[in-house]
């Protein structure tokens, strides 16, 4: 009996767990979008203005863009491979950057690693990740250019919806920045800034602060497959004025990116990484 009462007992139980499930999960199905989303207030990261995706945004009003850059796009290495590094020329360096920047030049000359931060899975960041030898997946909406790198996937956005850049008291600084851009005749004008700055570094060890900035000026040639991109870059704590440099991307349309994810122990096996030379000293 008391077998059969403990059965019946967990039958019944289980019955009304099963009546609350359902009720549960009518109500559930009857609250409204707004009632859901409020909900989840707490979770959702917000601003006071419209996503980049929001319907909305992307159905306003817009003049006809000069170009569209969706497609993928491949670094022009043509002339040698060399021709990542964004010097020479290069500015006048002063301070920690001066001596650094020495020490690269000198380091480069023996073929030795410095500060191979990339090497280390670090990421390449702005201005480096353009640069690098993948090709790199653009879509373009009237509202932001998203570009994705095959080299470890690294993000990138560019919104073109007339926001303001956020605000530097309370913006989280990321490795390829934030970047807003407009359009100037036939060619877009894109200002990044809130870069960060640790394990940061431009051609052969040369450091950025946190008041690095990068103008790009990006305009498609006469032949459309060919991309121009011309970089000004500044950093008052690190070099004297601007330092420019212009860049070239050829359209290909027989290729995709898949995913790439960088892993510190097949990398630490390389002998151009300062841990694989390590590794074959004797």
């Amino acid at each position: 009996m008391v077998e059969f009462r403990t059965v019946a007992l967990a039958a019944a139980a289980f019955a009304a767990s099963v009546t609350a499930s359902a009720q549960s999960e009518g109500q559930a199905q009857e609250r409204t979008y707004e009632e859901r989303l409020a909900a989840m207030a707490r979770l959702i990261p917000t601003h006071e203005h419209l996503g980049a995706l929001a319907p909305e945004n992307l159905k306003k009003e817009r003049p006809k863009p000069p170009f569209d850059l969706t497609g993928t796009w491949f670094v022009d290495l043509s002339a040698g491979f060399a021709n990542f590094m964004f010097g020479p020329p290069y500015p006048e360096f002063i301070g920690q950057a001066k001596a650094d920047f020495e020490e690269g030049q000198r380091r480069r000359a023996r073929g030795e690693p410095y500060r191979d931060a990339i090497g280390q899975c670090w990421p390449a960041g702005l201005p480096m990740i353009m640069t690098r030898v993948w090709p790199i997946m653009m879509v373009q909406l009237p509202t932001v250019i998203y570009m994705v790198s095959n080299f470890n996937n690294s993000f990138r956005q560019i919104f073109l919806d007339g926001r303001e850049f956020s605000d530097p008291d309370t913006v989280i600084y990321t490795y390829n920045g934030e970047s807003i851009g407009h359009w100037e005749g036939d060619t877009l004008v894109v200002t990044t800034k809130y870069i960060e700055t640790y394990n940061h570094f431009i051609d052969t060890g040369i450091p950025i602060s946190e008041d690095f900035q990068v103008v790009e000026r990006i305009r498609l040639l006469d032949d459309p497959r060919i991309m121009e991109i011309e970089y000004i870059m500044t950093d008052p704590n690190h070099w004297v004025g601007e330092w420019r440099s212009k860049k070239y991307w050829l359209r290909v349309d027989h290729t995709d990116i898949g995913e790439v994810e960088c892993l510190p122990d097949l990398n630490d096996n390389l002998p151009s990484t300062q841990a694989g030379r390590v590794g074959l000293e004797p």
